[in-house]
């Protein structure tokens, strides 16, 4: 496959780079299918040793493309996808295809993964960046989790702070998101990429010595939370998101208001709440 909207590059520390900067990479369906067609590449490469998944420019990902030109030409060309889907049957299978089990196939992946995230990493940012083993973030970064297709914040959070985030919906900065658990490491943004880039190497050396100890042991620690409910708990959540949604192209909020993710309640929220997060962190 040549790839449109990632970067894909091979190697002990295979690295897959979202490509679309011009809008804040925000994920296509094309996107996704790229996605999912390097993870596999890299899972098969007997010389690929840990996956890091990182966002071109200035920021990790704002989530969902919920309308570019480009994503609404290229479902139509395809006919079997997204906007061009017409029936809540067509589109509750595609939808789980595409935003729930490629996200799930991710996180079971053989090897060990990380994200390094910056700047916003938003509703879908937030999907990609949780089926991840490691994540490292700048300390710029800010995350906004949402009741969506994957939903994984209770998961990442814990119940009561995913409560209070979802509730009050605004976004965490990442040394709060670090305090409860769902983000490993803080660095300066001028640091992030040598200091991620450092312990994924120190990781596949790890995995290319003894791959079978290390696909083991993740796969022990995923077993341990599907036995607590996770991989049901997941899939549960999608059929109650589209159940909220309709299962039709939802009513957006108007983009002065931030679009579908509402980022401009979200920002102020933040704003009114940073006094105690700072406080806290």
């Amino acid at each position: 496959m040549d790839y449109r909207h990632i970067i894909y590059e091979p190697g002990r520390v295979a690295r897959i780079i979202l490509n679309r900067p011009r809008y804040l990479n925000a994920q296509s369906y094309l996107m996704r299918e790229e996605m999912d067609d390097a993870f596999r590449r890299a899972a098969e490469d007997d010389a690929a040793g840990c996956i890091v998944l990182s966002g071109a420019g200035e920021h990790f990902s704002v989530g969902h493309d919920i309308g570019t030109q480009e994503d609404v030409d290229y479902c139509k060309e395809r006919g079997d996808v997204g906007w061009a889907l017409d029936t809540r049957n067509e589109r509750f299978w595609d939808q789980r295809a595409t935003f729930m089990e490629n996200t799930l196939r991710w996180r079971n992946l053989p090897k060990p993964t990380m994200a390094m995230v910056k700047g916003y990493c938003i509703f879908g940012g937030c999907m990609f960046a949780s089926a991840m083993d490691v994540i490292f973030a700048a300390e710029d970064a800010l995350f906004l989790p949402g009741t969506i297709q994957f939903f994984h914040a209770p998961w990442d959070l814990g119940a009561r702070k995913a409560k209070e985030i979802l509730f009050e919906h605004r976004y965490m900065p990442a040394r709060e998101a670090m305090k409860f658990g769902f983000v490993n490491r803080v660095f300066p943004r001028e640091a992030l990429e040598e200091e991620t880039l450092a312990y994924a190497g120190r990781v596949a050396d790890n995995y290319l010595r003894d791959p079978f100890w290390y696909r083991m042991t993740k796969f022990n620690i995923n077993h341990m939370q599907d036995a607590m409910g996770f991989s049901n708990e997941i899939q549960a959540g999608y059929n109650n998101y589209m159940v909220m949604t309709g299962v039709i192209r939802p009513e957006l909020p108007h983009p002065s208001e931030g679009g579908f993710a509402r980022t401009k309640i979200a920002k102020n929220n933040l704003e009114a709440s940073r006094p105690w997060i700072e406080s806290e962190t």
